[in-house]
This record gives structure tokens, C-alpha cells and sequence, in this order.
């Protein structure tokens, strides 16, 4: 009787439609270790810590050996940890706004 009730619980909470971020929250850690983890790389990548990786730099590490030329949207031929956090955070911005109502959309209702 007592499982029951336990489990019981939680599916009264998403029934109820009581707040779960656990499922977000999760996701925002997930990537803050993928950032952290392409900050350590990119270090490490950067033999003479200029705080730039060339093309050449880059072969150091797959990731940005193979997503050199996106991640350097401005073509320098260097790209910085910034230039790489804006190349991982483009998928995300395109995301959200496709999922944000906008002023066009909710005009055209009556």
C-alpha cells in the first residue's frame, strides 16, 4: 500500500500540471559541462595562448578541426573561445525563437 501511494504521487504532480524543470535543469547542466569541456579542449589546443586557435592549432582537437570553418564565421582564419560559444549557442537562438510567439502571428487571430 505504501509503494502505491509513493508512486502515486508524482503522476498527481504532472496531472496536476505542477511545474517540472528537473528535465530542463538537467539539460542546461549537460551543456555547461559541454561548454566547460570545449573551454579545457580549446586551452589545450592553443599552443602559444593567444587566446586564438588557427586552422592549424585546431587539428589538435576533432571538434574544432572539423567545425573550423563554421565556427569562423568572419573567415580570419582564427577563431576565438567566443567564436565558439556563439557557433554552439547558433542551434539554440534558432530554436527559441522559433518557438516564441511573434506579433505577426498572433495578429493575424482574431
Amino acid at each position: 500500500m505504501m509503494m502505491r501511494s509513493a508512486r502515486a504521487v508524482p503522476a498527481l504532480a504532472l496531472a496536476a500540471g505542477l511545474p517540472t524543470a528537473l528535465p530542463a535543469q538537467r539539460g542546461l547542466n549537460e551543456l555547461g559541462r559541454n561548454m566547460k569541456m570545449l573551454d579545457k579542449n580549446f586551452d589545450a589546443a592553443d599552443r602559444n595562448h593567444d587566446g586564438m586557435l588557427t586552422r592549424q592549432e585546431a587539428q589538435a582537437a576533432p571538434f574544432f578541426a572539423r567545425h573550423f570553418d563554421a565556427i569562423d564565421a568572419e573567415n580570419r582564419g582564427e577563431v576565438s573561445k567566443q567564436d565558439v560559444h556563439a557557433y554552439v549557442a547558433r542551434p539554440l537562438k534558432s530554436t527559441s525563437r522559433k518557438n516564441t510567439p511573434t506579433s505577426a502571428g498572433s495578429a493575424s487571430h482574431p
